[in-house]
């Protein structure tokens, strides 16, 4: 397997944040392949826990993430209307090799959330899994791994890590 170089695979994170913070969800979900999964593990965790014996924030294949999506764009969602104002700095981007398909990736990030005169700050890695698709990438899989000793005082997940 033909290994992107570093900087592709920065510009192709810049680009995901990029969508993120601009509420570009569509657009954003459109990285993803149709088997993809996106998790966010509880803080109390240990790096190597899976969703199908431990409680995660978040533990969405596709179908979930693109419902997920869809109820983020509309008012109805209370926890996210008005949107959250969000700055994703992602950071110490290291291709690490492959599994099968993909192309394993790990990164730091600080995510920036402001809404009502708070601000909230989410640390923490991202692992992902990416693969190639024609001329491009596409994320199998986004686990956002929080280094927080629990969510105070943001007291949840309601945006896209």
């Amino acid at each position: 397997m033909n290994l992107p170089t570093r900087s592709e695979v920065e510009d192709f994170l810049f680009l995901e944040a990029d969508l993120l913070d601009n509420w570009q969800l569509k657009d954003w979900l459109a990285l993803y392949t149709q088997d993809a999964v996106y998790q966010v593990p509880s803080t109390d965790l240990a790096k190597t826990a899976e969703p199908d014996n431990s409680l995660f924030y978040i533990a969405d294949d596709y179908a979930r993430l693109e419902q997920r999506v869809i109820r983020l764009g509309k008012k109805t969602m209370w926890s996210e209307y008005p949107r959250s104002k969000t700055r994703h700095l992602v950071t110490n981007v290291r291709v690490l090799g492959t599994s099968g398909d993909d192309i394993l990736v790990r990164a730091a990030f600080a995510v920036y959330r402001t809404k009502w005169g708070n601000t909230d700050i989410y640390v923490g890695s991202y692992e992902y899994g990416l693969r190639r698709d024609g001329a491009g990438l596409k994320i199998s899989k986004k686990r956002c791994n929080l280094d927080l000793d629990g969510l105070r005082p943001q007291g949840r997940v309601s945006i896209l890590l």
